[in-house]
């Protein structure tokens, strides 16, 4: 690791990162983390030596081994709860940020004190802004290409988050209900309903390549809980923030399509697809309201 000032920002931020199959992202996240003093790892159950890579690469890290597939909300939660900073920095293996760059946010940070959460601006290629930001769905439709200048937002993806941590005080990290996806959605609505802002911070971008950070020996089976996980998590988010009634109806309706669609899905023959699609189908159908 590089030797870093004592008033460099990066010694008040730890960098949290959970890991799935994920020994091929390690290359890509070297030239933010040999710069970082503060890093936890939270592993799901890697079966690709991500773990001893990690801890080969950067001594300074913390590796925290689940041994199983704890969900992405609960493993940023047990890395988080290992934080000694005043901020953490959520970033997913597939999306890669400068030195220079977390710096900045810290700065941005330090400009905004009552923000909870200070975002990038997600690329999805360097210099191709994705929306990584809008106000709550009831409010406002996202529209392209990315923010101009700093805004105040309603949500950011949690692909790459930087958390000043006394602001979720009394409202807590990731619902744990959460397995996979929505836990992010779930929390800035929670963090705007307390009135906790979240910016969005468009001079610093991290470019994310979307559903490149697991690569297991079972791609299919991976399309395949990703597809099961969707469809149950936006029907939890359904039944936390709008009502279990309301839930019922979308799963009905979101059955419906799907059963429809599988057969065409798998005479245009995309494993991949067709993979997503079953596990949804399967999500659904296994799916209980609870009053």
């Amino acid at each position: 690791m590089n030797t870093v000032a004592l008033d460099d920002p990066l010694q008040r931020v730890t960098v949290v990162l959970v890991t799935y199959h994920s020994a091929h992202c390690l290359d890509a996240l070297h030239g933010l983390l040999a710069h970082c003093p503060h890093i936890v790892v939270s592993d799901n159950g890697s079966s690709d030596g991500t773990p001893a890579q990690v801890r080969a690469r950067w001594p300074q890290a913390v590796v925290l081994e689940h041994g199983r597939n704890l969900g992405f909300g609960t493993a940023n939660n047990r890395a988080i709860a290992q934080a000694k900073t005043p901020f953490a920095f959520l970033l997913n293996p597939d999306c890669e940020v400068t030195p220079d760059g977390l710096r900045e946010l810290v700065r941005a940070a330090d400009a905004w004190p009552e923000a909870a959460i200070v975002a990038p601006q997600l690329e999805g290629a360097p210099g191709r802004p994705d929306v990584n930001y809008r106000w709550p769905s009831t409010l406002w439709g996202s529209r392209g290409p990315g923010a101009e200048a700093p805004a105040c937002v309603g949500f950011v993806v949690g692909a790459a988050m930087l958390f000043r941590l006394e602001r979720f005080e009394g409202v807590g990290f990731f619902d744990e209900d959460f397995f996979l996806y929505y836990e992010d959605d779930d929390l800035c609505l929670r963090l705007f309903q307390a009135h906790r802002p979240i910016v969005v911070w468009p001079a610093v971008a991290a470019v994310h390549r979307a559903r490149g950070s697991v690569k297991g020996k079972t791609p299919w089976k991976s399309e395949y809980l990703r597809g099961y996980h969707h469809a149950q998590s936006k029907l939890i988010y359904t039944t936390k923030h709008r009502s279990p009634a309301q839930a019922r109806r979308q799963r009905w309706r979101v059955l419906l399509g799907t059963t429809v669609a599988l057969p065409f899905r798998a005479i245009a023959w995309s494993p991949r697809l067709l993979a997503r699609m079953a596990g949804r189908w399967m999500g659904l159908v296994r799916w209980r309201a609870s009053d």
